[in-house]
């Protein structure tokens, strides 16, 4: 079986623990999954089955979006609910333009620093390992862009929320930082992932719904649509020079190269996925460079 597989990840399982839940069902291990999810929270998570593990990059790198619960008055040490508190503060009466004034000012291209309970590494160890021994490091800030933050409602004192934003983003980095912007602390209360890419949570399955390879065959994406990425179409004969990774020029396509720069999907007549490759200029002349090559046929 080879394609991508969407799952609603339930709350109190690890990513890893599903990865493990459709191996068993597939009754296969090339599996992997593309974006860890926190054990307490829930929503897409989007797995990868035999060759298209090869596309697992690109789909990690996809925006997300999160529909989520802040509580204000708490600060835990893990900024969700899974920590410890260490601190609880009055809430002020707060209106919802005051909230969402709050959520402007953490939207856009902003710095981030990763919370000490995560699994970014510092110095080659992951920093809730150090967490658990009660170390507290340096973190270096990261870039991330919020290109949503919006209130959905507020009933004191949790206040709803969906984010949409790109990899990398600590929803409850989020909360801690709104909450120390008004004053009070927020702590992530609980999140949901919506969406990922082009894709949404409504196609997913639950995890129990996979008993079998025929469960997990019949809700197999193909790979062919599994990105957004710009796309050309090589010619049948020059089916064979894609797929032994070589160049291709503009005459082995049946399309121009839409983007002059990037990757870009490598796609059969038929429109089966057959690689991703890297545009690139030699003297002025695009061509398209396979890198990820999906089939062998």
């Amino acid at each position: 079986m080879n394609g991508i597989l969407l799952v609603d990840k339930p709350s109190g399982m690890t990513s890893h623990d599903v990865v493990d839940r459709i191996r068993k069902a597939a009754k296969m291990r090339r599996i992997g999954h593309t974006g860890t999810l926190d054990p307490a929270a829930t929503g897409l998570l989007i797995l990868c089955l035999g060759s298209a593990t090869r596309l697992s990059e690109f789909l990690t790198g996809l925006d997300k979006v999160y529909e989520g619960t802040m509580r204000f008055g708490v600060v835990t040490d893990s900024y969700d609910f899974d920590g410890k508190v260490v601190e609880e503060r009055p809430v002020p009466p707060l209106t919802p333009a005051q909230i969402q004034g709050a959520f402007d000012a953490f939207s856009g291209d902003i710095m981030q620093l990763p919370p000490m309970v995560s699994a970014v590494k510092v110095g080659g160890e992951r920093l809730y390992k150090l967490a658990r021994k009660g170390e507290t490091v340096e973190r270096e800030p990261r870039k991330i862009t919020v290109k949503e933050f919006a209130l959905l409602s507020y009933a004191a004192p949790d206040a709803a929320f969906r984010v949409r934003c790109t990899r990398g983003t600590y929803a409850r980095t989020l909360c801690y930082d709104v909450g120390e912007k008004l004053g009070c602390g927020a702590t992530l209360a609980s999140l949901r992932r919506t969406g990922v890419g082009k894709h949404a949570i409504e196609q997913a399955k639950p995890v129990d719904a996979f008993q079998s390879p025929d469960d997990v065959a019949a809700a197999l994406l193909p790979a062919n649509d599994a990105l957004d990425l710009p796309a050309v179409c090589v010619r049948n004969a020059s089916r064979g020079a894609a797929m032994s990774g070589n160049a291709l020029e503009r005459r082995d396509l049946r399309n121009d190269i839409p983007v002059d720069k990037g990757w870009v999907q490598v796609k059969a007549e038929n429109g089966e996925l057959l690689a991703l490759g890297e545009v690139h200029s030699s003297f002025g002349v695009l061509h398209v460079q396979p890198k990820r090559v999906l089939s062998a046929r």
